[in-house]
This record gives structure tokens, C-alpha cells and sequence, in this order.
């Protein structure tokens, strides 16, 4: 597949994503093929661990290719898109289970479908380029592909802030959230991930690290937390509002942009996962949201602002004081029969 590379090297298995010109966005038949290579690895014992990277420098990757969901979705086809993030939920499942390290290499934006790929490993490699972000909000969605675990289990508040705002971190500020792991210079790469394919030793990683440059999220924490504390989107603006600061009215900004459904249900989704949950139970309550998203939700319009017509101005389905606990308990209720399920034999 021209999309992807994956092959077995030394002592790893290897996958790079191969669409520097697309910023390496992740298609539905990349997921599948991601799927089934982690499948055939796990009981492979010529396979001592993972190493995941990509080509070009501006991307791991950006997120998940759209623009088919985009078509089948407004012709009302939501059959598409669901069976996309069922199976691409199911492959971030296997790979945050999978039982032995995983590397990622995490260069440039790494955002939406790529924090899939590249933060549910092991041992994730941030360099000088790094812009890791959960958008979603931005274009009607929640962050999904186990993103909300991450979320969940980031420090105080910070995950309430990162996935309403969509905030981008570099890679101090990545390693404080808890999204990578260990920094190493970009110029070693190479020949970091030569010597992993040698030895297959992750320990190899932690060797390599190094301090990243300053960044400034573990700075902007108490305040965060201060006007995260709220549990409902009225809360979180309320206080913003009463604030007179910089950072008060950025962040305030962002908000106003997103998509008032889809960041209410991220602070719900949040406010029900514990940071003891694990993968499986983000994946459930993110696909109750992502199946009704097109159908019920801002997604189709989102995509429409951002990347087809490209006007950045999205005309959402609630106003900011419009969201009601109804409406964000609708898109959150269980599925029954159509629940996210972890059985691959399930392919319908």
C-alpha cells in the first residue's frame, strides 16, 4: 500500500505512514492495515517491539481523512463514517493493549486521528517540531481514538482546557499533559530508531532523552484549574467572563469558535470517565457520540466550514446558551445493538 510501509526490520516491526503531501492523514484502509499488522505481531516472536513513525517533516499526522465520510455523510449515507470509527476505535484498542513497546516518532502536528496512532504507545518520541492537539471541537466533533482517556488522566484541569479549546502542545508541554514520553532532537532520530531495529531494547529510548525547550502549559496550570473547575460548558465561560487577563480572553476565543454540543458532551465525556478507566471505556462513550454525529450532531457542517467550502464559519445547531443536560445525555446514551463492540469478526 502506497499509503503505508509495514514491514518487519531487525528486531521491530516497523510502520511509517507514507502521505507526507496529505500531512499524513490516516485512511480507512491504513486503519485496517494498522489493525492486522499489530494482530499478526503480538504473537510473533521475532518481533521484540513496535516502532512507529512517518515521512516528511511537517507531520506525523495531522488526523483522519475525511473527505469520504464528508461525501457519503451529506448524501445520507452514515453507514461510512460509523463503520470508519468502529474499526479504527478497534485498532486504538489494540494498540494501546498491545503487550509489548511501542515507539512512536511524533514529529510535526500530530492531531485527531494521529493521537491514535502516536500516544497510546509506550514510549513516545517528541522533537523541536511537535504540535500534539485533540481539534476536534472545532469542526463539531469530540476528541475521539481514545483521546478522551488521555484527556482524563491529564493534570487538574488540563484536559477539560485542551479538549474544549483545542490547544496545540509542544513537546514540554505534551510531556506535562501526558502525551509523550521522552524528547529527543529530531537529528537523532535516525539513528535512535537503527539502533532500536538492532536490538529491539526500548530502554534505548530514555537513554537518547533529553530536556525539551520551555514550554508554558505547566505555568498556566493553577489558572486552568481555577477556571476549569466547572463541570458544564456555562460554568467554564462563566468564569472566563468574569476574568480580565490574556490567557482569559484567548481561551474565551476559542471556545466561541468551537461547537457548543460538541464541546459540552468532551466535559461530560470527561466528567464520566475516571482516571482509572481504561481504553475500551473512552472508546464506548466515544463512539456513542461519533455514530450520531453526522446525523445529529455538527460534524458534516464542521467539515464543510474547515475543509470543503473553507470559510471558517461554521453554522452550528445550538448557540452557546442553548445546550441543554437533555441534549448532551442524547448523544451520549448507550447504542444497544449498534454499541462499539471489540470483535473483529464483527465486519459488517
Amino acid at each position: 500500500m502506497s499509503d503505508i510501509s509495514i514491514r518487519k526490520a531487525g528486531r521491530t516491526g516497523r510502520i511509517t505512514l507514507t502521505r507526507p503531501k496529505a500531512l499524513n492523514a490516516l485512511t480507512y484502509e491504513m486503519c485496517l492495515a494498522i489493525d492486522a499488522a499489530l494482530a499478526e505481531w503480538a504473537a510473533d516472536d521475532t518481533v521484540a517491539m513496535l516502532v512507529i513513525d512517518a515521512e516528511g517533516e511537517k507531520a506525523f499526522c495531522a488526523g483522519g481523512d475525511i473527505a469520504e465520510m464528508y461525501a457519503t455523510g451529506t448524501s445520507g449515507d452514515f453507514a461510512y463514517g460509523r463503520r470508519f470509527w468502529r474499526d479504527e476505535y478497534r485498532m486504538n484498542a489494540r494498540l494501546f493493549e498491545f503487550p509489548k513497546p511501542v515507539a512512536s516518532f511524533l514529529q510535526g502536528f500530530t492531531m485527531g486521528g494521529g493521537v491514535g496512532i502516536g500516544c497510546h504507545g509506550s514510549h513516545r518520541v517528541v522533537c523541536e517540531s511537535s504540535r500534539i492537539a485533540m481539534p476536534e471541537c472545532g469542526i463539531g466533533l469530540i476528541p475521539d481514538v481514545g483521546g478522551s482517556l488521555l484527556l482524563a488522566r491529564a493534570p487538574g484541569r488540563l484536559g477539560a482546557y485542551l479538549g474544549t479549546t483545542g490547544t496545540r502542545m509542544g513537546p514540554a508541554d505534551a510531556l506535562h499533559a501526558g502525551f509523550a514520553d521522552h524528547f529527543v532532537p529530531a537529528e537523532a532520530w535516525p539513528d535512535l530508531i537503527a539502533d532500536l531495529e538492532r536490538t529491539g531494547e526500548a530502554t534505548r529510548i530514555g537513554a537518547a532523552a533529553t530536556t525539551p525547550p520551555a514550554g508554558g502549559m505547566a505555568a498556566l496550570q493553577p489558572e486552568i484549574d481555577r477556571l476549569f473547575a466547572g463541570e458544564t460548558l456555562s460554568d467554564i465561560l462563566n468564569a472566563l467572563r468574569a476574568e480580565d487577563t490574556a490567557f482569559s480572553a484567548t481561551t474565551l476565543a476559542a471556545l466561541l469558535r468551537n461547537a457548543p454540543l460538541a464541546m459540552a458532551c468532551t466535559l461530560e465525556i470527561a466528567r464520566r470517565m475516571g482516571k482509572t478507566d481504561g481504553i475500551r471505556a473512552a472508546l464506548d462513550l466515544e463512539y456513542r457520540f461519533t455514530w450520531r454525529a453526522m446525523e445529529h450532531g455538527d460534524f458534516l457542517e464542521g467539515i464543510r466550514a474547515a475543509i470543503i467550502d473553507k470559510d471558517r464559519a461554521p453554522r452550528w445547531r445550538h448557540g452557546l446558551a442553548e445546550v441543554t443536560p437533555a441534549m448532551v445525555d442524547a448523544m451520549l446514551r448507550p447504542l444497544g445493538k449498534d454499541a462499539l463492540t471489540f470483535d473483529r469478526e464483527d465486519t459488517a
